[in-house]
């Protein structure tokens, strides 16, 4: 029987014990790579302190890495039954490995701050990928807006067509979305980029333990310095990354919206290649847009991230409680829907095909109706004058639309301003640098 980290001789009834691991053994695979960083960093600084010696290091090194291997070839690393969690795992194996020499790995640190840095190496490691996956879309969004710039469509306000609009603006605004969607993004980063290792239970430990080794080792960019903070910060650098997540799921729901809506018959204003649709079992015309209908669906469970985060973590004191532990069961899987739907949005939007001519149809001559007024207000004409002045013509049915449209200022039909996005795009990725 494999005893526990924390064992003292007192046996925890069985269904008390499965109860509390929960899922930790099956989630734990995600973090046992960063476990095995963490621990190779903690010892490091150990021997630099005189807490192991070099040969004691060296040993444990050359373990570590084999067991890092291992974890990395897909289906050889387990987290073994009886042992709760991968912290446990590790440590037992480098016992079994190297007797005493293993027991030593866990001077000067606790499962509280061993989890917090694993779970902070991931999430670091976790919105990068993000945030490449980010920019792909960002780019196949540009390249879209590039390439339709010249088709028009028409925008709506209250659901009713109002004004010229054109495809260049549409995918453009979602590529300038995504833009501040990765500010947030940056921003769970530089929070997350903070190594809380040596805060220990959360109480910091009474040896010499030198923690900017650690966080240089490690590669974070800062130290969680106060170690009650350290502790406080398991809970709120999650949260932090669902606002991101909720962010960016908010951007791809309304794309989806959107693109299921303008693919319908009734609209029409583009379609997407049979290859991207599917079938009904009785309708042989439907081709049906679910994989935009399943973004729009998952993005909306994203959506609500934060909320059961902060509904988890909600009225509970400073220092450590077992509630975290369940944060683990909500954020991760949120983050790989994330990951997919990012995915397949870009493959999807990269093979968009729009329409064109879409305002020749005499049903959208009526929102030319600016244009009309800006026109007369051009020749001379008070802007309000020119408004009642068109308004009568709509009205006795003589109004005739014009055949031009003609925007200039920035991040208008015939100003993009794609560059100016790219640019801060460009900006904001360096800052994951």
């Amino acid at each position: 029987m494999t005893k526990k980290l924390w064992e003292k001789g007192i046996k925890t009834d069985e269904f008390i014990e499965k109860f509390t691991v929960g899922k930790d053994r099956e989630l734990d695979l995600e973090l046992a790579k960063y476990d095995v960083q963490g621990t190779i960093a903690h010892i490091t600084m150990l021997e630099s302190v005189g807490l192991l010696k070099k040969n004691e290091l060296e040993l444990l090194i050359k373990e570590l890495n084999r067991i890092l291997n291992e974890i990395i070839e897909p289906g050889k690393f387990e987290i073994e039954e009886g042992v709760e969690d991968v912290h446990s795992q590790i440590e037992l194996m480098l016992t079994r490995e190297l007797g005493d020499i293993g027991k030593k790995v866990h001077s000067g640190r606790s499962r509280n701050d061993q989890v917090l840095v694993d779970i902070k190496l991931y999430l670091r490691d976790q919105l990068k990928e993000i945030a490449s996956l980010v920019q792909k879309l960002f780019n196949s969004l540009v390249e879209q807006s590039e390439a339709t710039k010249d088709v028009l469509l028409p925008g709506y306000t209250h659901t009713q067509a109002a004004m010229p609009s054109s495809f260049g603006l549409w995918f453009g605004a979602y590529a300038e979305s995504l833009v501040d969607d990765l500010v947030l993004v940056q921003a769970a980063h530089t929070i997350v980029n903070q190594n809380p290792l040596g805060s220990a239970a959360g109480y910091g430990s009474s040896f010499p333990l030198n923690r900017s080794l650690t966080t240089e080792l490690l590669g974070f960019a800062n130290m969680n310095t106060n170690v009650v903070y350290a502790q406080m910060g398991r809970g709120k650098a999650e949260q932090t990354v669902a606002f991101a997540v909720a962010g960016l799921a908010g951007t791809l729901n309304k794309l989806a919206s959107d693109m299921c809506l303008y693919n319908s018959q009734n609209f029409g204003f583009l379609k997407l290649p049979d290859e991207l649709t599917t079938g009904s079992s009785i309708m042989p015309h439907k081709k049906n847009p679910d994989v935009f209908e399943l973004i729009r669906a998952k993005t909306n469970m994203l959506k609500a991230l934060p909320t059961t985060i902060s509904t988890v973590t909600g009225n509970l004191t400073s220092g450590y409680h077992r509630d975290f532990q369940v944060l683990k069961e909500v954020l991760f899987p949120a983050i790989e829907e994330l990951k997919q739907c990012l995915f397949i949005a870009d493959y999807s939007v990269s093979k968009t095909m729009v329409s064109k001519k879409i305002l020749d149809d005499p049903k959208y001559k009526l929102i030319f109706s600016v244009e009309a007024v800006n026109e007369l207000v051009l020749k001379g004409v008070p802007f309000r004058d020119a408004y009642l002045q068109i308004s009568k013509e709509i009205e006795t049915g003589s109004f005739t639309p014009p055949k031009e449209v003609n925007h200039t200022h920035e991040g208008s039909i015939g100003n993009l301003g794609n560059d100016q996005i790219k640019a801060r795009m460009k900006e904001v990725m360096f800052g994951f640098e």
